[in-house]
């Protein structure tokens, strides 16, 4: 019995080390081969009760067929004298088959009667704890179906930088939690805010966008309320950087002006926006980042109302009015409230690209993300210290995403400024470049 005994283990104890060498060495076809099949069959067989402890369950009439007359039914309660009679029964949501996907699974349900997706967002928490994943995300293609998206493990851990966009205006700074690029696009969402703690990774986003922005053909405008400490660095690829709050307000009123200007073009062109002029008369676009946004409305005393009044109008105009004439708006600050006053409200309604890192006060939280799904709300305020760069990112599909930023120090973004310093015209040049009238084939 022994020597056929020993074989056996010793063919056991090779195909643990092979599955386990496997799984190291190339965990995508293992996953594919051996692990998701595993992982498919456990969640159909399991799919009712796991159903029945989220309360996705419906109850519905069935006719139920003893041979036992006396027997007691599956209530408990009323025993059956006949053989043949309806009893209401727990119906679960009908699942397709599982589909593998890069960190996890997705399946597809088809919803019971008075159900909406958010019921099944919101007991998702339930579900990743049920099928023992890192997460579970909702979402609805169509009405009547609900997919579900679960991810194994954190795909955040450790984010690999990708390789660049060659698009213009177009930034990618990191990875979503699907695994696809977190990419910055401008020409579709044109304005940003982007919220964080210090050390959250606001700044290192900020780095990220200067060394995607630096070698395309993009003015750069910096305000830094710092005093500077943030985008001196970077001040050969930019073309006009204003440090105080009056600078501020005087290059604000050179944006507004140059978008005034712009309008006249587009206008004595017959088009809606520079993207529709012709090459030779298209304006070169414009990226304004903005450091510390609640620096800019602060009020130490009266005195100081008229000059923040005056400047809140004028970022408000550029924020409603720029997308057209290509000027952009990335806008960062640890502390956005409503406290702050009207103008920050307004600002932010006008902003549809958000990004919210790890905050210190839930209102900055909300000011935010709170027009969004309340989960990223939650998510938001769950995102740890130890993990600098992860945000919640309202994307341009119209959802939301967890997301974390390639890390980008500050040598780096420095390195970039430096090398494509010649990339970077003169506010002067800026200014002077819009013609007053178009050329005689234009008008004609």
């Amino acid at each position: 019995m022994s020597d056929q005994l020993y074989p056996l283990l010793a063919v056991l104890a090779a195909s643990a080390v092979g599955l386990w060498a496997w799984r190291r060495w190339h965990y995508r076809s293992f996953w594919l081969v051996v692990a998701f099949p595993l992982t498919a069959i456990s969640i159909l067989a399991t799919w009712r009760k796991v159903a029945l402890g989220c309360g996705l369950t419906k109850k519905r009439q069935r006719f139920w067929f003893t041979t036992v007359p006396g027997l007691v039914a599956s209530t408990g309660v009323v025993r059956v004298r006949r053989k043949f009679q309806r009893v209401a029964v727990d119906t679960k949501p009908f699942m397709w088959l599982p589909i593998p996907s890069r960190h996890g699974w997705r399946v597809t349900l088809h919803t019971l009667e008075g159900q909406i997706p958010a019921d099944y967002a919101d007991v998702a928490e339930r579900l990743a704890h049920s099928w023992g994943v890192h997460a579970v995300r909702v979402s609805s293609d169509k009405p009547g179906r609900v997919r579900l998206a679960a991810t194994i493990r954190d795909p955040l851990v450790k984010v690999d930088e990708l390789p660049p966009s060659t698009e213009l205006l177009k930034v990618t700074v990191g990875r979503l939690e699907t695994g696809k690029p977190w990419v910055v696009d401008f020409r579709t969402v044109p304005h940003w805010i982007n919220a964080g703690a210090t050390q959250s990774g606001k700044s290192n986003l900020a780095n990220a966008l200067i060394v995607g922005l630096a070698p395309q053909p993009v003015a750069l405008v910096g305000f830094d309320l710092k005093g500077g400490v943030e985008f001196t660095p970077y001040a050969p690829r930019l073309s006009a950087l204003a440090t105080t709050r009056a600078e501020c307000g005087g290059l604000l009123d050179d944006l507004v002006a140059l978008m005034t200007d712009r309008m006249g073009i587009c206008r004595m062109a017959s088009a809606r926006n520079i993207w529709q002029l012709p090459p030779h008369l298209r304006p070169l676009p414009i990226v304004v980042l903005v450091d510390e946004l609640a620096e800019l409305y602060l009020m130490a005393d009266k005195s100081e109302k008229d000059e923040i009044a005056k400047t809140s109008t004028a970022l408000l105009r550029i924020a409603q009015l720029g997308r057209a004439f290509g000027i952009y708006l990335f806008c960062c600050g640890q502390r956005i409230g409503s406290d702050l006053g009207p103008g920050v409200t307004a600002l932010r309604a006008q902003c549809s690209g958000r990004i919210c890192h790890r905050v210190n006060d839930p209102e900055t939280a909300t000011m935010t993300l709170g027009d969004l799904d309340p989960a990223a709300l939650d998510s938001a305020r769950a995102i740890a210290a130890e993990t600098p760069g992860v945000a919640i990112v309202a994307s341009q599909d119209g959802q939301w995403y967890r997301a974390r930023s390639f890390y980008v120090s500050e040598q780096t973004a420095e390195h970039a400024a430096h090398t494509y310093a010649d990339r970077a015209p003169s506010w002067a040049e800026v200014m002077a470049a819009q013609p007053h009238q178009l050329p005689d084939s234009q008008t004609a």
